[in-house]
Parts: C-alpha cells; sequence; structure tokens
C-alpha cells in the first residue's frame, strides 16, 4: 500500500478539477482510500481468484488421474503421456499471443462480467470432456484445445486490474490473484483422493471422475460468475457515484489506463525493441519450466517414493499449503518494501535449495522424508517467485499497446519453458528424476541471476532519468506523455 493510500481524498459531487476552492473543499464528499481498496479487494479478488484456481487445477489435474490409472485405460506410455502434457502449452502459446490483444480489446469494449465467466465455461467443457477420452488422439486433442481455452485468462484478468488499481498496488493484487493457483494444487489433491475412491462406479479405475465431476463444477461456478465478477468502476454497481469518480481521478493521475488509446504498430515496435521486455519473458520462462514440472509431476514424484496413489494424492497437500502461505508472506513483504528482484531471486534461490536436496538424496525410497522436505522447499519458493515475475511488466510498462504486447511476449516466451519442462520427467527416470530436478535446478539458478540483472538495470535508469527530469507525478495531465520511455516515468526494481 502506498504512503497516499492511508489518507483521507475529498471528491467533489461534479467531474470537476481535484484542485478544490475553499468553498468547493467543504461541499466535497470525503472518500477514505485505504477503506475503498479494502472493498475493492473483497469483491474482486476472491472472484477472480476462483476462476484462477479452477484453471489450474483443471490444467494440473491430469497429474493426479495419471496415478489413478490413465494411461493404462487410454493405452498410451509415459512418454506419450509427456506429449499430451506438451501440447497444451503449445495451444496455450499459440493462441495466448494471438488472443491477447483482441481478447483484451473485448473486454475493454464489453465487460468482464460477461467474458471472463464465458472463457471458464469453455475451458470447462474441454476439461469434462477429458473424463471420457478413449485413446491416444482424444487425450492429445483434449489436452491442446484446453491450453488453446484457458489462454485468455490471465492477461484479462492483469488488464482488469490495471482498470481498477493504480500501478504500484497490481503488483499484490496479482500476487493474491495467482496464490489461487497453490490453493488448486492444495484443493486437486484433496478431491483427487475422495474421488480416485469412485473406482468401480462406471469405470474400473476413478481417474474419468476426477475430470468429470471436477469440469462439471467448473462450468457450474462459471454460471455462477456471470452474478458474482464484477464490471469496471463506472458501472460496477457497489460503488457510489463519487467512488467511483474518485477511482478514475487517481487512475488518470498515476498511469495510462484511463487513456483512450487505440491500438498501434508503433506500440507493438516499442515492446519488441525494449531489452526488459525481453527480460521479463526471460523471468517468467526460467520460473514456468519448475512451476510446471512441479505442479503436473508433484503426484508422481511422491508417488515414486514408495507411496500408494492415494497416500500420495493426500501428501500433495502439505506443500501447496505452505505455497499460498510463502506466496502471500512475499507478496507483502515485496509490497511494503518496494523491491521486486531481491524478493524474486530470493525465492528461486529457496527452492534451488529444495531441487538441491532432492538430487543429494541418492536412494529416496529408502528415505523418502528427505526428499518430501524437499519439495516443501520447492513449492515454497517456486509460486511466490512466479506470483512476483508475472507482475512485474504490468506496473513498469507504460502505453496499452506496448503493454499488451509486453504482457503477450511474456507469457509466450514464458511458456515455452513449460514446454520444455514436460519432456524432462521421463517414464523410466525415477524415483531420482535427475534429468528433470537438475534442469529445474539450473532454471532456478538462472532466474535469480536474471531477476538481479534486470533489477540492477532498472535502478541505473532510474537514476539516470533522476538527472534530467523529475518524477512523474500526474499522467493523466501530461499531454505529451510518451509511455514508459518518457524520462519522467520510474521503473519498480
Amino acid at each position: 500500500m502506498t504512503a497516499e493510500a492511508k489518507e483521507p481524498f475529498s471528491v467533489p459531487a461534479d467531474n470537476s478539477s481535484p484542485n478544490l476552492s475553499d468553498s468547493e473543499t467543504a461541499a466535497a464528499v470525503v472518500i477514505n482510500e485505504r477503506s475503498l481498496l479494502r472493498k475493492i479487494d473483497a469483491r474482486l479478488l476472491p472472484a477472480v481468484g476462483i476462476l484462477y484456481l479452477l484453471s489450474f487445477l483443471d490444467r494440473s489435474n491430469v497429474g493426479n488421474a495419471r496415478i489413478e490409472g490413465l494411461l493404462d485405460d487410454v493405452h498410451i506410455t509415459g512418454n506419450e503421456y509427456l506429449t499430451g502434457l506438451t501440447l497444451y502449452f503449445v495451444g496455450y502459446v499459440l493462441f495466448e499471443e494471438r488472443k491477447q490483444i483482441p481478447c483484451n480489446i473485448i473486454l475493454k469494449r464489453t465487460s468482464p462480467r460477461v467474458w471472463l465467466p464465458t472463457l471458464t465455461v469453455a475451458w470447462g467443457v474441454v476439461a469434462t470432456l477429458m473424463g471420457i477420452v478413449h485413446n491416444k488422439a482424444g487425450f492429445f486433442a483434449s489436452r491442446f484445445f484446453l491450453g488453446v481455452a484457458e489462454s485468455g485468462l490471465f492477461p484479462g484478468v492483469v488488464f482488469y486490474f490495471s482498470m481498477w488499481y493504480k500501478r504500484k498496488e497490481r503488483q499484490y493484487r496479482v500476487s493474491l490473484f495467482f496464490s489461487a493457483a497453490s490453493l488448486a494444487g492444495a484443493f486437486g489433491g484433496v478431491l483427487a483422493y475422495g474421488i480416485g475412491r469412485m473406482a468401480g462406479i462406471v469405470w474400473d479405475n476413478g481417474w474419468r471422475w476426477i475430470f468429470i465431476l471436477e469440469g462439471i463444477a467448473t462450468v457450474v461456478i462459471a454460471v455462477g460468475a456471470f452474478g458474482f465478477v464484477y464490471n469496471y468502476p463506472a458501472t460496477s454497481e457497489f460503488l457510489s457515484e463519487d467512488e467511483r469518480k474518485f477511482i478514475n481521478r487517481r487512475l488518470a493521475a498515476d498511469s495510462d489506463a484511463t487513456h483512450d488509446e487505440i491500438f498501434s504498430w508503433d506500440g507493438v515496435k516499442q515492446a519488441l525493441r525494449d531489452p526488459n521486455c525481453w527480460l521479463y519473458g526471460l523471468g517468467f520462462h526460467t520460473m514456468s519450466l519448475p512451476l510446471y514440472t512441479l505442479s503436473l509431476f508433484l503426484p508422481t514424484i511422491i508417488n515414486n517414493l514408495g507411496y500408494t496413489a492415494a497416500t500420495a494424492q493426500l501428501l500433495t497437500v502439505p506443500p501447496y499449503a505452505f505455497a499460498f502461505v510463502t506466496t502471500i508472506a512475499v507478496a507483502v513483504l515485496s509490497e511494503r518494501l518496494r523491491q521486486r528482484a531481491w524478493f524474486i531471486g530470493g525465492s528461486a534461490i529457496f527452492a534451488a535449495i529444495g531441487y538441491a536436496i532432492l538430487l543429494g538424496n541418492t536412494d529416496p525410497v529408502a528415505r523418502p522424508g528427505i526428499s518430501y522436505l524437499a519439495l516443501f522447499f520447492a513449492a515454497g519458493g517456486i509460486f511466490p517467485a512466479t506470483a512476483l515475475v508475472l507482475s512485474w511488466p504490468a506496473i513498469n510498462v507504460s502505453g496499452q499497446t506496448k503493454r499488451a504486447v509486453a504482457n503477450a511476449m511474456q507469457i509466450s516466451i514464458g511458456n515455452c519453458g513449460a514446454v520444455i519442462g514436460t519432456q524432462l520427467y521421463r517414464a523410466n527416470d525415477g524415483p531420482r528424476y535427475i534429468v528433470g530436478h537438475s534442469v529445474a535446478l539450473g532454471y532456478l539458478v538462472a532466474n535469480a541471476v536474471l531477476v538481479t540483472v534486470l533489477g540492477l538495470r532498472l535502478s541505473k535508469e532510474n537514476k539516470r532519468r533522476k538527472a534530467i527530469a523529475e518524477e512523474v507525478k500526474d499522467v493523466g495531465q501530461i499531454a505529451d506523455w510518451q509511455g514508459d520511455e518518457d524520462p519522467r516515468w520510474r521503473y519498480e526494481h
């Protein structure tokens, strides 16, 4: 929370300038900014958090299904299963980059209440149909189209936040939003344990019910989301007219969120020419590989330590619960101290310690407790680092087109790491998984180095600009605003 958020703010009853005369001030309505932010958080974050929880649950529950008999029933080998995992991210990457700008235009021109639940219904249907696949082709197709359907949610929500929060407030909210991913892992383990007991009902194994019941739940909740997802401040019914005007003023003064900017190819070129945009992408690339290998293979890793499938499902819960706590804690500390790079790099090193322990345990079946402890380090570092790195371009890139392209670049470049990761945990590599754990360890160390370099680069640029011009205080009042290339812009590092 920024310092000014602690003070009440006077908003005139009309739409006049915020520079009020004494008589106007006396008639103004006092808005407490901190109280209003809590009110907005309570309405927005649970709603979109639930949708992202469902998204992560539906993409990662295939790992739970695997140890419940998926491979035998669909007649695929362990390595063909990996190909199915890869196809999800191929669909995600191919369509995310093409969908982000048009999807966000649709989101801006229509409403979040319509668009976000519609996306959720689409992937919920695909997720449900995964429960009735009978062969390799069906498995491959369902994973590909699940990636296609889910690709619009995350960038859509990041854009949605930009219409409500000042840029320095978004990192904390994106982190809270992303923490739903760790909750999805925890819920997924509990649900898979219970649903797995349905083996023998219609089908011999219970994995089909994991997809069907969780997919149906996604569709049902998505239909309900048409009622509990709120639109933009100008039309959200839980706000008073004075609160709407206040939100518009604070956004107009803080960033370009309220500018009526049309798409321009110059904005695209600016993003492609900016080394920072590529570094944001590489920052997520070096986190997405460990993130998704852990999410997709955690049940298998635990199962290979010698635990039964049912026990392995339950043992996935504590590491994810720990990751939820660390994600929230790191987000709060990062926000209060106004530091990004050090917390991302520190979290990555924390996770790297976990993989070093996994590799150092030469007999994980004889000493499963050591490897299981290592998974707490891995999950507890990966999730907070990923949450922070995903929020970085949202607060540092100015110019709506440039920011949309930068976000698309980050997700596309980042998820290429996930594509690579899906091929690392080969069928015969357990229980040590030397290749998978080693590459994840290397990626985490690379992330720590990369974000440190990026943080120092941004800090140096801020010092250079400080010598040129004072930091901008009111973007909305600047007619010749040049986006983040303007010397009055300051980066969050």
